[in-house]
């Protein structure tokens, strides 16, 4: 067996056994010394309790997480597959504001990609980020004037705002006043921290923004990005487990710091050494390293098995309330482990004032 075919092999068998393993009791333990992408990656469900998160927007988790509808006004989840549309209650209110005033502007309505996983925490593959609840990934293609059947969700590709023929340069074709009052909208909200788009729509809304560039600085510049754009909210009030990132600094970011992004510095390979040892690989991020509450929401109740869980359209307007999170006998439960056919989310959201 080539090193290759071994090494999957290792990481099958090690998820099959995390697999196990959650479906038992006692699994706290175990947790601690377990990589935490296997371990919050196969969790189907969110915890019982209140909505919290935990540690910071790339190392943390989350409890009482809510699931974004499929589908609502001005909105449609995309990649319904990975179970990635749970939340803190925050986000999923200001996904619901943002897409109805988004149809205000004249945008057709949002496709909304990964928020977080049932539980946060590291992801199997992709983010570094989106682990506490508070991140979200909004399309720049626009929504179509119809319902989305689930394989199409799967299947509809991204749209690139770039030339791909010409470095870090917008498509004009594709790029157009809109996509600008859109992400300068999101821009808008006081929840919102920061938005993450790729170094050349920041340059594009650096050269052609005529409006209010109040929070035109709250918009940064990253790698990728140039098929969706990242909004991040605040840590809420009142909330002493979540971590927040330093304030965003003055100005609109139009400056040096933008202009580093067009130089050679970010995109060149690093030199290599040809006499040095090949590095050992990375060490895995364990559930010991996250903060200490995430191995107990990581094993704790499924929400599923209690009766806070709204299951219907109907019940949305019965208010549930929340039972207290038990972290002192964690377990999770079989049922954990499969997602139903219709993701249930609680009743309870809070307002955006």
């Amino acid at each position: 067996m080539g090193k290759q075919a071994e090494g999957v092999g290792k990481a099958s068998l090690l998820a099959l056994s995390v697999m196990s393993i959650l479906a038992m009791d006692g699994y706290s333990a175990f947790a601690q010394d377990a990589p935490a992408k296997q371990v919050f990656g196969n969790i189907a469900l969110p915890s019982a309790g209140p909505s919290a998160s935990y540690g910071s927007y790339a190392k943390g988790c989350q409890s009482g997480a809510v699931a974004l509808p499929t589908e609502g006004q001005g909105f449609q989840a995309m990649r319904l597959s990975r179970n990635r549309r749970w939340g803190q209650p925050q986000m999923i209110a200001f996904i619901e504001r943002f897409a109805q005033d988004a149809q205000k502007i004249g945008w057709p309505g949002l496709l909304i990609g990964d928020i977080s996983q049932p539980r946060g925490g590291p992801m199997l593959t992709g983010h570094a980020s989106h682990q506490i609840g508070l991140d979200a990934d909004i399309w720049w293609r626009p929504m179509p004037d119809r319902v989305m059947s689930a394989d199409q969700r799967e299947s509809t590709p991204f749209i690139s705002m770039l030339d791909k023929s010409k470095f870090l340069t917008v498509d004009d074709r594709k790029w157009s006043p809109l996509n600008a009052k859109l992400v300068m909208l999101a821009a808008s909200y006081p929840q919102v921290e920061r938005i993450f788009v790729n170094p050349a729509i920041k340059q594009k809304l650096c050269q052609t923004w005529k409006g209010d560039r109040t929070y035109m600085g709250k918009i940064r510049p990253i790698y990728g990005h140039d098929e969706h754009f990242h909004v991040r909210l605040e840590c809420p009030p009142g909330a002493p487990n979540c971590k927040p990132q330093a304030a965003v600094g003055a100005g609109d970011g139009c400056d040096k710091s933008l202009a580093w992004w067009f130089s050679k510095e970010p995109w060149a390979a690093p030199k290599k050494d040809p006499n040095a040892k090949p590095p050992k690989p990375p060490r895995p991020v364990m559930v010991s390293d996250l903060p200490r509450a995430c191995a107990a929401i990581a094993s704790a109740q499924s929400a599923s098995a209690g009766a806070t869980l709204i299951r219907n359209r109907e019940a949305l307007a019965m208010p549930a309330a929340q039972p207290e999170m038990d972290t002192t006998t964690p377990s999770v439960t079989p049922n954990a482990l499969m997602p139903p056919a219709d993701i249930p989310r609680p009743s309870s959201r809070p307002s955006l004032n």
